[in-house]
């Protein structure tokens, strides 16, 4: 799921259980890592031009951009020769259709722009996401009519001619249902939506642009508050649909269970609560929804969620197996949400507009990277000898654990992108789109899941 502003806001409001992304049961496999990365021969991916909606099947190898981490990964260091676009988070929605906020605040406009250029200069294609996690409050009102759709139009095409980009994406979240707190949603809005983007996609100032979104994993909801068993229409205006497949499972999960951030299987679980959705049940659903699988990318996710863990539940042994100590599955954590990486301030308590009341804390986010800055995993991405490691054999991802502090991460890794590579590869999907750019390591994880798709 992309979320916009801190992640404490995110934790305290998120109704994951089914919009977010697939899940799968864990199972007490080996405790041994993969020790080393698969081979990363990465394809070269060459620059393409804009083409209308529909025109083109290219491969999509993209990223997230977020742009509150510019100090840690700039604009002109991300890894262009890898990637055929990019797309820059955010601008959000306002209560007047004619405007959009957040590239507004100091620095983000010009942060746009130097992004833009960078892509161009790389001759890669340079996107912008609407909406958000935090940012999706007003879609429901400025898609809501008539007057308010083209006027909604109108400020789209402005961004794109103001800001020479090359397409948008929109993440709302979600069509006719709450989301975050304080968003107005309504029955008719995934009719109107589409409405919306017919209008977009005929405007001339549109021709030869690309219109992308983030979605859940689930197809978006009709008027009946049921998903949408017929999306086809929506194949004719959007160049392809990333499928957000992370944030299945966290500490704010429901039931205090430690669960996989982005399952890439469910539908092998012995127990139905821990399916809560997987990239093999989101592309399912949504094919079966009239959507066809060479529009879809799968979102990948290039950070982890971190839990608080008592040693006597997490470890099923205390002797090391290849190095690392084996873990068990599906265990209760605390409720105390421990600290993530370097990129996780604390936040102080708050009060959102709609009263609801939000914890001060962490996130718990672990960027890939920051499991290597804090000591949990070596410099090419393996365990470090002593923590306590299972990569599950059903959802295809990785936990590791540390016995010092009892923090238990659920990751991605090497092998969990190849294994997701793979998926891509097999289930003639359009490609990946990694939330996001600065999560990664010298490349460790984009260039495991190009190297299985390529194989």
């Amino acid at each position: 799921m992309l979320y916009m502003g801190p992640l404490t806001t995110l934790l305290a409001l998120l109704p994951l259980s089914a919009w977010a992304a697939p899940m799968c049961k864990l199972r007490s496999g080996s405790a041994a890592a993969s020790s080393t990365p698969p081979p990363a021969a990465t394809p070269t991916v060459s620059g393409s031009s804009s083409t209308s909606g529909n025109a083109s099947s290219d491969f999509i190898a993209t990223t997230w951009y977020a742009s509150w981490h510019s100090s840690t990964l700039s604009a002109q260091d991300i890894s262009w020769d890898k990637y055929t676009s990019a797309t820059f988070a955010f601008a959000t929605t306002v209560d007047d259709p004619t405007a959009v906020g957040y590239l507004n605040e100091t620095g983000v406009a010009d942060d746009l722009r130097v992004f833009v250029a960078a892509a161009h200069n790389a001759t890669k294609e340079a996107y912008l996401t609407i909406g958000g996690w935090t940012g999706s409050a007003y879609f429901s009102v400025n898609v809501g009519s008539d007057a308010n759709r083209t006027a909604f139009v109108k400020t789209m095409v402005g961004l794109v001619e103001q800001y020479d980009l090359d397409g948008l994406d929109f993440d709302w979240e979600y069509p006719g249902t709450t989301g975050a707190d304080c968003n107005i949603y309504q029955p008719d809005d995934t009719a109107n939506f589409l409405s919306f983007l017919q209008a977009l996609r005929q405007d001339p100032g549109m021709t030869g642009k690309k219109i992308t979104a983030a979605t859940s994993i689930l197809p978006f909801v009709g008027p009946d508050g049921a998903h949408s068993t017929d999306v086809s229409a929506f194949a004719d205006v959007f160049d392809y649909i990333s499928i957000m497949n992370y944030d299945v499972w966290g500490s704010f999960s429901a039931n205090q269970m430690v669960g996989p951030n982005a399952p890439l299987n469910d539908t092998c679980v012995s127990d139905p609560s821990q399916a809560q959705g997987s990239a093999v049940s989101a592309v399912a659903a949504w094919t079966s929804a009239g959507f066809p699988a060479n529009k879809i990318v799968l979102g990948v996710a290039s950070y982890g969620h971190s839990y608080q863990v008592d040693q006597s539940k997490a470890l099923s042994s205390t002797t090391p197996t290849n190095g690392t100590l084996p873990l068990n599955a599906w265990v209760q954590h605390e409720a105390t949400q421990p600290a993530g990486d370097a990129l996780d301030a604390f936040a102080n308590a708050s009060t959102t507009s709609c009263g609801t009341t939000v914890p001060a804390g962490y996130s718990g986010v672990f960027n890939f990277f920051g499991l290597i800055d804090k000591g949990f995993l070596d410099a090419i991405g393996n365990p470090v000898a002593g923590k306590g490691y299972l990569f599950d054999d059903c959802s295809q991802t990785p936990f590791i654990y540390d016995v010092d502090s009892q923090v238990m991460v659920s990751y991605d890794n090497a092998q969990s992108f190849a294994a997701k590579g793979d998926f891509i590869k097999q289930s003639g999907l359009r490609g990946f789109a990694m939330w996001e750019a600065a999560g990664d390591s010298n490349d460790i994880l984009l260039d495991s899941i190009m190297g299985a798709i390529s194989s």
